[in-house]
């Protein structure tokens, strides 16, 4: 399986110099893994190495053409899906990239940001694109078109969207311990917690629910808690889907 990514050969689809404005729908897809060498768990996101000019051999984001019968955000799940092969816990619009000299021929790019779970991404799946890898968010090589730029405003989204909206708990699995929900804290805010202050204010929430679970270890054992799945992750606006 070859994924596509955002911006295709233009080119080769509307004739060369042809006049004509293409929309492309491309998603970047955050999750926290530990990759392989790395000593602590980083945000990551999965990347498609092209395969044609322009820009062949380098990677990009996930994504395609716009489909005349398919919305935007329906666009964005289908290059999460043939990309990774899940659907998001969290997926928001992030912005319209469309500089006159991003791509050879004119192409507008809606952007996606989206939450996988961690524990999802390490299930095997049907077909593992041979040409999709994971990387740091923060460490990453060039990148085709402007993605490095718009991984960037990704992420500056994703910290900042942190410190107001109870996003991080799509990152985590079902049932969690308060260090693991602040330990992706800590990883997307690049900097370490106070323990006690932190378990106070997402106690004080009203968002978690605690287990009758316990997970144990070398240390005391630890209670499990989950997400209040009738609060949503983040304020939507009056906006739907569809828009």
């Amino acid at each position: 399986m070859m994924t596509r990514t955002g911006e295709a050969s233009a080119a080769s689809e509307t004739g060369a110099g042809a006049d004509v404005t293409r929309v492309a729908v491309s998603t970047v897809i955050f999750t926290i893994r530990r990759l392989e060498g790395a000593d602590r768990p980083a945000v990551v996101l999965p990347l498609v190495r092209r395969t044609r000019d322009p820009y062949e051999g380098l990677w990009a984001l996930p994504g395609g053409w716009l489909g005349l019968s398919e919305s935007l955000e329906e666009a964005a799940s289908r290059t999460l899906a043939e990309t990774t092969g899940l659907a998001p816990s969290y997926l928001e619009q992030l912005y319209a990239f469309g500089a006159v000299d991003r791509s050879p021929t004119r192409v507008v790019s809606i952007v996606y940001w989206a939450l996988v779970r961690e524990d999802e991404t390490r299930t095997p799946q049907p077909e593992d694109p041979e040409n999709v890898a994971w990387f740091d968010a923060a460490s990453l090589p060039r990148l085709a078109f402007d993605h490095n730029q718009i991984v960037d405003y990704a992420l500056w989204r994703l910290r900042n969207k942190v410190g107001y909206s109870r996003i991080a708990h799509g990152l985590l699995p079902d049932e969690f311990t308060l260090a693991e929900l602040r330990e992706v804290y800590e990883v997307i805010l690049g900097r370490r917690l106070d323990p006690a202050n932190f378990r106070r204010q997402v106690e004080n929430s009203g968002t978690l629910i605690p287990t009758q679970s316990f997970r144990t270890g070398s240390h005391r054992p630890a209670r499990l808690y989950r997400y209040d799945r009738d609060v949503e992750l983040a304020e939507r606006g009056p906006l739907d889907a569809r828009h």
